[in-house]
């Protein structure tokens, strides 16, 4: 592998639909690249969902951190990773090699993630040192995904040249994150049960985190080996150039936004589920299935989400999407009068909703990359993708923070012992509103982003997503 920092290939000339040259290859190499780039999704789904779950509450309920502060320290890594990924983006944009631009990172950055995810909840020291080990790790952990993240989402902008295969293949992806989230939010929470919980409880899941997480990479790169990719083209000079480029596409700095705020109520909904479980519904074993709850829907409703943006349009798409998750939340607030299994119904709902949510604003990125390459010439699939991804992980982290702030302020009271204190009316309340109001609120100004933005985007931009 080898990173070069001057002129590359020419430019591919091409039209904005139709930017690059059609794969080409037999169907079986085909279903096989679309097979191994979705497999990748094990990577995302068990980084956004394992730590966003499991950290929270480890650190409060287990090493008696203050909710504020392990909001805090969840965090600040990620604000680290966001700053990172649009530089990652520039090294992939300007890597040449005989494994590509963006293979080699997506393996290596890959198996990084699943060895720092397991340090994170490895338990190596108890009190203040057993804190700061848990950071580090955690910081370690987003700093590796980062690097695998920003390639693997610059690839379909350089294999794909239709907008139908663009959303098959995210279509892909979102089914599996929704696969990985599904496995790791219903094993996770019950290995750490079997396993006694506590910090042995956590390590074990960190440990099967991990192994979901190579097991992604490996596949991620193997399968992708037989794709075609474009030819590679002369990037910027600099990152502050790339970094403007994005800046000053209209429907790319709306879709940036979008990707934060949506986030930030994923966010909430993970990191407020083991308390919703235990604190709300009053069944602690119930954490696996509020999650499969909310993400089963990637896998059930991807091939709907597919159709309807194929026919509506992807930005469409996105607004129905929106405001399914809405009255998902909305609905939510209801569940402490509700019997378990409807308000757990609500939260597949929502789960519903995110799943449009996904599908709709992964296509949309390489559809507003491809535009953008065919209209200047320029490889800047990295750095797209490398914003985004500094969006999405902002959001995660913010909704995790944002969440802690509430626990904080309604009082809820912290643990060292391994299990979760009793709590006041109050604090029970603000386990609720942190999975219902903080999410809504969110959507609503995402709503607002999302409609107002497309409209007041800079001329020459395309005007419908199909």
């Amino acid at each position: 592998m080898a990173i070069e920092t001057g002129e590359l290939a020419p430019p591919v000339q091409g039209t904005a639909n139709e930017p690059y040259p059609a794969p080409s290859g037999a169907p079986e190499r085909t279903r096989r690249v679309r097979w191994g780039y979705a497999a990748g999704s094990l990577v995302t789904g068990t980084f956004n969902t394992l730590p966003g779950l499991l950290l929270l509450p480890y650190l409060t309920d287990t090493l008696g951190v203050g909710a504020a502060l392990a909001g805090l320290i969840v965090l600040l890594p990620k604000v680290w990773s966001a700053v990172l990924n649009p530089l990652a983006g520039r090294y992939t944009d300007r890597t040449t090699g005989r494994w590509g631009a963006r293979r080699p990172y997506v393996l290596f950055g890959g198996l990084a993630v699943a060895f720092f995810l397991a340090v994170t909840f490895a338990g190596f020291a108890g009190g203040t040192a057993g804190v700061w080990l848990t950071a580090a790790g955690f910081l370690l952990t987003a700093t590796a995904f980062g690097f695998f993240q920003v390639p693997y989402a610059a690839i379909p902008a350089d294999i794909t040249h239709r907008t139908e295969d663009r959303i098959r293949l995210v279509g892909g992806r979102v089914a599996v994150i929704g696969l990985a989230a599904l496995v790791a939010g219903a094993v996770g929470p019950a290995v750490v049960e079997a396993a006694g919980g506590g910090i042995a409880g956590h390590r074990w899941a960190g440990l099967f985190g991990a192994a979901v997480v190579i097991v992604g990479a490996l596949a991620a790169f193997l399968g992708t080996a037989g794709a075609r990719s474009r030819q590679v083209l002369a990037s910027e000079p600099s990152l502050r150039r790339q970094l403007a480029v994005a800046r000053a596409n209209g429907p790319f700095r709306v879709l940036f936004a979008c990707a934060v705020v949506q986030t930030l109520a994923t966010g909430c909904f993970l990191a407020g589920a083991p308390y919703f479980a235990r604190h709300v519904i009053g069944d602690p074993t119930a954490t696996g299935v509020a999650v499969a709850a909310y993400v089963a829907p990637n896998l059930l409703a991807v091939g709907l989400w597919s159709k309807l943006a194929a026919r509506l349009g992807n930005r469409a798409g996105y607004t129905i999407a929106n405001l399914l998750f809405l009255a998902g939340c909305l609905t939510l607030l209801a569940a402490p009068a509700l019997p378990v299994a409807l308000a757990l119904l609500l939260w597949g709902v929502a789960g519903a909703g995110h799943a449009g949510q996904l599908l709709c604003a992964y296509a949309m990125l390489p559809e507003y990359t491809a535009r953008d390459t065919a209209r200047t010439g320029r490889q800047q699939a990295g750095v797209f993708s490398g914003v985004f991804a500094t969006g999405e992980v902002l959001g995660l982290a913010l909704g995790s923070f944002a969440y802690g702030l509430v626990l904080q302020l309604f009082g809820y009271v912290s643990s060292d012992t391994g299990h979760a204190a009793a709590q006041s009316a109050g604090a029970e309340l603000g386990v609720l509103l942190g999975v219902t109001v903080l999410p809504a609120l969110a959507t609503v100004g995402l709503l607002v982003l999302h409609l107002r933005g497309h409209t007041e985007a800079t001329p020459g931009a395309p005007r419908r997503s199909r």
